[in-house]
Order: C-alpha cells, then sequence, then structure tokens
C-alpha cells in the first residue's frame, strides 16, 4: 500500500504540570491518537485514557524505538523537567554515541535554552521532527490585549515596561523568562526555580519593608531572544494568578502570540473575581510607547 502523504502520529513527551494533560485533550480532539511518554519522576498527569509509555529522562535511543515501531513522525516536549539526567541515565542511538562527552556536558550543565536545542537535535531524524505544543493546542496561546475584564492601570504599564527590559537581559543570559517589577523597580528575577517560588519571595520583601505593601507590581513572561519557540514557551494559569494575589501583584502580562496562558477559563474567572488582570502584550510596541 502506498502510505505517502498520510499523517504519522503524534508522541507528546510529558513532564509535570498540566500542560501535557492540555496538549493531549487537543491533539485527540483534532482526532489524532497521540502517544505519551511519560518522564519517569517527573510526569504528574493521570494517562489512563492514553497510550503510554513510561521512559527515563535521558533515555534517547528507548524514545526513539518505541517511537518508530509505533509510526511516530511528530513529537512535542510539555511540562516541566526539574532534573537534568545524571551521565549514567543517558542513552544514545549509534549515530549519535560518538558525541557522548559533549552531550552530557550541555545536557547536565547547559542553559535551559541550549539543553532543548540539543534534546530536540537528538529526537529529530529525517522520519520525526518536533513541533510546539502551540501548533496542537492554539487555543493555549496568549492574544493581544486585555483576557478578561480588567486592564493595567497607567502604573502597571510603567511597572511592564520595566519588567520587559529585566526579562529580556535575563533571557540573553539564558537563566529565565520572567521578571517582576514593583513601582517602577525590578524586585524579582526568575531563576530555574520557576515562577511560582519568585513570585513566593515578592511576600518575603513585603514582610521584610523591602517593598511598599502600597505598591501592586506586575509579572511579565517573555520568550528568551534566541528561544526555539518549539519548546519552553513562557506560561502562567490558575496557580500562578492564585499566586499573584497573594504576593499583591496587579496582573500578570505574557507576550502575545508567544506565550500560553493555562486553565484559561478558570484563571480568567479567577482574575476577573480578584481585580486581576491578565494582558498580552507586543514587547517591541511597549519599549517604543505604544
Amino acid at each position: 500500500m502506498d502510505r505517502r502523504g498520510e499523517k504519522g502520529r503524534l508522541a507528546i513527551v510529558a513532564g509535570s504540570g498540566r500542560l501535557p494533560v492540555y496538549v493531549a485533550e487537543a491533539a485527540r480532539a483534532n482526532g489524532e491518537k497521540p502517544l505519551i511518554f511519560s518522564l519517569d519522576n517527573e510526569s504528574d498527569g493521570d494517562w489512563s485514557g492514553f497510550d503510554c509509555v513510561n521512559i527515563g529522562i535521558g533515555d534517547i535511543s528507548g524514545f526513539k524505538r518505541a517511537a518508530r515501531a509505533a509510526g511516530v513522525d511528530r513529537i512535542v516536549l510539555s511540562g516541566g523537567v526539574r532534573q537534568r539526567p545524571q551521565w549514567n541515565q543517558i542513552r544514545l542511538n549509534l549515530g549519535t554515541i560518538w558525541r557522548l562527552p559533549k552531550l552530557v556536558g550541555t545536557l547536565m550543565h547547559g542553559g535551559d535554552n541550549k539543553v532543548l536545542t540539543t534534546t530536540i537535535g537528538l529526537l529529530e531524524d529525517d522520519r520525526m521532527r518536533v513541533i510546539g505544543a502551540h501548533e496542537v493546542a492554539p487555543g493555549l496561546v496568549a492574544t493581544i490585549g486585555p483576557i478578561g475584564r480588567h486592564a493595567p492601570d497607567p502604573p502597571s504599564l510603567d511597572d511592564i515596561k520595566v519588567s520587559i527590559r529585566a526579562a529580556r537581559l535575563l533571557g540573553e543570559l539564558d537563566i529565565g523568562q520572567g521578571a517582576i517589577a514593583v513601582g517602577g523597580r525590578v524586585v524579582a528575577l526568575e531563576g530555574p526555580e520557576g515562577t511560582d517560588s519568585m513570585i513566593g519571595r515578592i511576600n518575603e520583601l513585603r514582610d521584610q519593608g523591602r517593598i511598599s505593601s502600597k505598591r501592586r507590581g506586575v509579572l511579565v513572561k517573555l520568550c528568551k531572544p534566541k528561544q526555539d519557540e518549539r519548546v519552553d514557551l513562557p506560561s502562567a494559569g490558575l496557580q500562578t494568578m492564585e499566586n499573584a494575589l497573594r504576593a499583591g501583584l496587579a496582573g500578570v502580562a505574557l507576550e502575545a502570540g508567544r506565550s500560553l496562558l493555562l486553565d484559561h477559563a478558570e484563571a480568567v474567572d479567577f482574575a476577573d473575581r480578584n481585580g486581576l488582570f491578565i494582558v498580552g502584550i507586543c514587547p517591541d510596541d511597549m519599549e517604543s510607547g505604544g
């Protein structure tokens, strides 16, 4: 039988958090039958309703064997990964094993963007390519302007502009994607601990009197300047909004078209009820005064 032109199967490599579940559900709604590769000690989704393979975080050769056997032609990398693979967890096929010394250094010690770009290079071949989660679930992508009833006021717009500059510098160093400004001053930058922990530090600073309790502040999340948009797009969701409220922030700004709003209905409802804004922004326009 001539199978040219037929679409193969979608593989979803699932780390922690809700994003892999949203992507899997969107794929199924599109008529796909996704194959889930649940990362050991990382994935926390309920995959009982999907075909699922458990796999170690560094088992590249095991992934490729199982994916090829299932007819996979597209791969989505989604969800959080808390730990880097140890050198003895990395399994490569014969075509890439000669690169092991360099790859071990990158995968264990490189910045997030460099690690993800390297991982894509290991997974892709002439039969399989990595695509972005937003290509499968475009409804998750943040749109331009207010997402909900509330919009940033002038002090919040000033905080957004300050945070954009900080987030871009942070991204240039391949460290993180988020920054928080309060009263026109950057007070927190995202590191390896993630967005929620960064927001949590605001409460500590307020308790110590290092940040005024009368000024609210804004969280901004942007793509890194050299980020491969197929992986690790900036995201926020219901938990982000709950943490923002506890930290006394006025709202969250996401890069429109290049970031994801998870738990969309729940996050927007929570923001609306608690006087918070969620807004999609174009950083270039904000910095130029647009």
